[in-house]
């Protein structure tokens, strides 16, 4: 009677589940970054893996699933990094970087550069010179650099314009450094300082 009783519950009892297995989980998203100033696009919605940016908190890199985040750049060198590892570097004279929670990520310059359009010149100093600028073309940049043009340039309000006496990033950089100096009022202070702020990083972009 116990036998039959226990066999009856064992009856009952339901049949043992098949062990499963967590899915895994998903990797982040790729990133699409897009890249550009007023007079040109290097990126749109392009798939890479990391980008290098200087803002006014701080450098730092973006990576897929970064936390999203809002920033104001500041003079310096943006690197971006393929998908392949290769990297590829820009001097930037400001604007902004939009991290989106989608991974999305978008990089809006007032000027922009790449690193390979300067090339060592006679200049001397170690200072660079734009290779072959076209008219109008990234007009900040160009008056911190040698810029052999005569059209005047947008942002000279900004930027000192570089003539025959002044061809280097370096002695741009002495020039702004002693307008800080001579600078009369607040205003005058202050854009003077842009320039020296301009001109150290595009000097250490360079060295």
């Amino acid at each position: 009677m116990l036998c039959a009783r226990r066999l009856l519950r064992l009856a009952a009892l339901p049949p043992p589940r098949a062990r499963s297995y967590a899915e895994p989980a998903a990797g982040p998203a790729a990133m699409a970054f897009t890249f550009a100033s007023p007079t040109q696009v290097f990126y749109n919605g392009a798939a890479v893996k990391q980008v290098d940016v200087p803002t006014l908190t701080g450098s730092f890199g973006i990576l897929a699933a970064h936390v999203p985040t809002l920033q104001v750049l500041k003079p310096g060198v943006v690197t971006v990094y393929g998908e392949d590892g290769t990297a590829t570097k820009y001097f930037v004279s400001s604007g902004s970087v939009t991290v989106n929670a989608d991974s999305t990520v978008q990089v809006l310059a007032e000027e922009a550069v790449t690193m390979d359009m300067l090339d060592l010149a006679a200049a001397g100093g170690g200072s660079r010179a734009v290779a072959n600028p076209s008219p109008g073309h990234i007009p900040a940049l160009g008056q911190m650099l040698i810029w052999p043009l005569p059209t005047p340039l947008h942002l000279g309000n900004s930027f000192s314009t570089a003539g025959p006496g002044d061809k280097t990033a370096k002695s741009n950089l002495e020039k702004a450094i002693s307008e800080v100096a001579a600078a009369s009022d607040e205003a005058a202070k202050a854009e003077a300082q842009i320039k020296v702020e301009a001109n150290e990083a595009l000097v250490k972009a360079l060295e």
